[in-house]
């Protein structure tokens, strides 16, 4: 059974190859790079190079926050999807890293290749603030218009967000738009699930374009799409994925370390974020052995 990796990236280039020479010949990679991020050719030329990588495109300019992440997936998915051998489908950061082995990996999906892993709830959702994270797709988040991360644009986001509340002002939903739910960006989703949301997106063109402006669009997307069809039945509520969501090494999730070694044995996820190095450098020399 070939399974196709998705990865969305922006820099680590190094760690990618990491991720990359992992996988062997029954898995496909398709990777998307921010294109706002430089690749030399000599880069480009290494990653495409292995065996494994099928893409390796840079088609949208991605800032964090901003529907481009969530353009950057569905192009993904739609390349891998019109593979007929690509029987799973993992969605993945440049930040992450598989954390059971080969066999471990390629005997798990193949016996669960029906179900789905996805972390969802509905929203609103108690821990996700702004009206339980409907805020989020109620108010204009401008986070493609602005850069969330350079310091002289984020007051721009901030302002506008305060005077639509200021003004009693929300966005409305279509009549036929489903039940919201959210959840973590990142899955590991059946064939089935991934023909699912293709029907979807098919029939109602005007989904993805009411998610214009939404903060983090790509923690709804999906989860709206499948825990409204059949399908659900299909699906576990566990991602499959280890995060540690306490700040720590500068940054929230935690970046994580050599002290996470126990926790990464004895988790049931298969794969783990976020790695960054320096930091992450003797944690993932322990996984590689």
């Amino acid at each position: 059974m070939k399974q196709a990796i998705l990865i969305t990236a922006y820099k680590n280039y190094s760690h990618l190859e990491n991720i990359i020479k992992f996988f062997d010949a029954d898995f496909q990679i398709y990777i998307h790079m921010d294109k706002k991020s430089y690749v030399s050719e000599r880069d480009l030329i290494q990653f495409k190079s292995y065996y494994q990588v099928k893409i390796f495109t840079q088609k949208y300019k991605v800032n964090w926050g901003g529907l481009n992440h969530l353009k950057s997936i569905i192009h993904l998915l739609e390349l891998a999807s019109r593979d007929e051998k690509n029987q799973y489908f993992h969605l993945i950061s440049g930040h992450d890293y598989p954390i059971k082995s080969l066999n471990q990996f390629k005997n798990f999906f193949l016996d669960n290749k029906e179900l789905s892993y996805l972390e969802y709830f509905e929203v609103p959702f108690d821990g996700w603030g702004n009206n339980g994270g409907l805020g989020r797709l109620e108010y204009f988040n401008l986070f493609d218009v602005f850069n969330y991360k350079d310091s002289r644009e984020v007051r721009w986001i901030n302002k506008a967000l305060a005077y639509q509340k200021k003004i009693g002002f929300k966005r409305s939903f279509p009549n036929w738009f489903p039940q919201v739910y959210g959840g973590s960006t990142w899955w590991s989703l059946s064939k089935k699930a991934v023909e699912f949301v293709k029907d979807f997106q098919t029939k109602h063109p005007g989904y993805l374009k009411r998610f214009r402006h939404t903060l983090c669009s790509e923690e709804f997307y999906f989860q709206t799409i499948l825990m409204n069809l059949p399908i659900k039945e299909k699906i576990i509520n566990d991602n499959l994925r280890y995060i540690d969501w306490a700040p720590r090494n500068g940054n929230n999730p935690a970046v994580l370390d050599l002290t996470d070694l126990e926790n990464l044995k004895y988790s049931n996820a298969f794969f783990a974020r976020k790695f960054d190095f320096p930091v992450s450098g003797e944690l993932l020399e322990h996984l590689k052995n």
